[in-house]
């Protein structure tokens, strides 16, 4: 341990380049997102989410308001699904309770809302409490408005 370690040091003049770090490949345009970028987008049916009939639907029942609660029964997740087929609109809703003061008017009030959507030749509502409602299922913006969040 008596011996003194030497430090040996090197001097290099030049050292070789990197490699590149990208790969020139032959027939490859230099934006591959041209093509993909000029591509239009494919038109939603109808009935589909993004559709005329299914959007309709949507803002029809974003106008139903709960009497007790300020908020449209479709930000309150009252409303578990729209199917739209050809010209018919089935709607499966739910209420806050089984003793709701509206149980009675709600569902009508949906269909005939609904029926009213141009292109909506009928509407069904299928009132369902499985699985039943609960504050969880409420859009984040009906959240806000009830000081929930």
């Amino acid at each position: 341990m008596n011996e003194q370690q030497k430090i040996l040091i090197e001097e290099v003049s030049e050292a070789p380049a990197p490699p590149k770090a990208r790969v020139e490949q032959e027939g490859r345009a230099p934006d591959y997102l041209d093509g993909f970028l000029a591509q239009k987008p494919v038109e939603a049916s109808a009935g589909e989410p993004g559709g005329s009939i299914y959007d309709g639907v949507i803002d029809a029942l974003k106008e139903i308001y709960d009497p007790e609660i300020p908020v449209n029964i479709y930000d309150l997740g009252l409303i578990y699904g729209v199917d739209v087929a050809d010209a018919h609109v089935v709607v499966t809703m739910t209420l806050t309770t089984p003793h709701c003061p509206v149980a009675e008017s709600m569902p009508g009030e949906v269909e005939l809302r609904v029926g009213a959507v141009s292109g909506v030749g009928s509407a069904e509502v299928n009132l369902v409490w499985d699985p039943p409602w609960d504050p969880q299922k409420m859009s984040d913006e009906a959240k806000l408005e009830l000081g929930m969040l």
